[in-house]
């Protein structure tokens, strides 16, 4: 990794920002093979900042960039990618007054959830975006993005992992991509923007941040994840005519840990009794599994009906309105620590960083 201060002379390191470049759109440059990484993004976005007017310049915080030697694509992050990038704001938490992580959009939701867990009780912002075009491409949204998560890293009233992009600032743990192309990409179906630009301005709202009682002193959990790097954690969206023997192959694996399902509505399944089975024994064998609805807005209530009251008493944890990202590293985190299965099973159905 290497570090570039453009503005290093100009306030001590505990004033900066301190972008850390990952990977993805952002950084990389067209070719004729379409688009490929490429390297020097110091220097790319030195020269990028230079479009903005000067006022504009002026009103942006210090910051040092720090640039992965080998990008990820976001297409194939695992939870050892959230567990590095974590790592690497804990070690450097003292040094900064905030932190802006450059990531590829496809999986930036995940990224951003996860980092959620383990900086719990954080005390200064984290910034996660990206850009759905790369940094210098005529008309990228790559600047006004880094622009924006550059003023939010630097608000000291947020304090919790967010996620900037178009001229929205969300929750890291209600966030979701939702479209392939249009500069909005994101949206929060379940909880409102927690700040937005405002013509010049970008305005936080106070009132929609996480509770100072939930914040708490930092209580970062920064277990390995390398135990769950081969699938442990499944997520499973039921379809139509799905058949007990389908789920059952994946739950009875002796290699699963855990599942998410994303049911119907407000928390609908077949009216199939094998499938019911199927989840109570593996719930049984102290496999963790939750639950959330296949529709973006709104909460599952796994008591409104006959069957979800089934899934109740098969052990299903209900992931109320929770994102797949949120509920899925959930998860993760879960069973990456030394708890015991009351301890897992208590801690989900918590909201731990405003995921619920």
């Amino acid at each position: 990794m290497s570090i570039s201060s453009p503005l290093a002379d100009c306030a001590p390191s505990e004033e900066r920002i301190l972008i850390i470049y990952t990977g993805g759109t952002i950084g990389m440059e067209v070719s004729s093979k379409g688009l490929l990484p490429a390297g020097h993004f110091d220097k790319r976005l030195d020269q990028a900042l230079t479009q903005l007017s000067l006022p504009e310049r002026g009103r942006l915080p210090v910051f040092d960039l720090m640039s992965y030697p080998t990008p990820i694509d976001s297409s194939t992050a695992t939870p050892a990618n959230w567990q590095q990038i974590a790592t690497d704001i804990d070690t450097r938490l003292s040094d900064y007054r905030g932190f802006v992580i450059l990531h590829g959009t496809d999986t930036l939701s995940w990224t951003a959830a996860s980092l959620a867990y383990q900086l719990q009780g954080i005390d200064r912002p984290v910034v996660v975006t990206g850009a759905m075009q790369p940094l210098g491409v005529a008309n990228s949204d790559a600047l006004e993005n880094i622009q924006g998560a550059l003023h939010f890293a630097a608000q000291p009233a947020l304090q919790e992992v967010a996620i900037y992009f178009a001229g929205q600032l969300f929750r890291g743990v209600r966030a979701v991509k939702q479209h392939t192309e249009a500069p909005e990409a994101f949206a929060s179906p379940n909880y409102p923007r927690l700040g937005a630009r405002v013509e010049e301005d970008f305005v936080y709202y106070p009132s929609r941040g996480l509770p100072h009682q939930q914040r708490g002193a930092p209580r970062f959990e920064l277990p390995s994840y390398s135990h769950l790097a081969q699938g442990e954690v499944i997520r499973v969206t039921l379809w139509p005519g799905m058949a007990a023997w389908q789920l059952a192959a994946w739950l009875n694996d002796d290699r699963v840990r855990g599942a998410l399902l994303e049911l119907w509505g407000a928390g609908n399944i077949a009216n199939d009794p094998d499938i019911l089975a199927a989840i109570a024994a593996a719930s049984g064998e102290g496999k963790l599994i939750a639950a959330i609805s296949q529709a973006p807005q709104g909460s599952v209530h796994l008591g409104a009906y006959a069957a979800g009251h089934e899934l109740v008493e098969a052990g299903v944890l209900s992931g109320d309105g929770m994102t797949p990202e949120a509920a899925y590293t959930k998860l993760i985190h879960l069973l990456a620590q030394p708890l015991t299965e009351a301890e897992r099973r208590q801690q989900f159905v918590t909201s731990l960083v405003g995921e619920r």
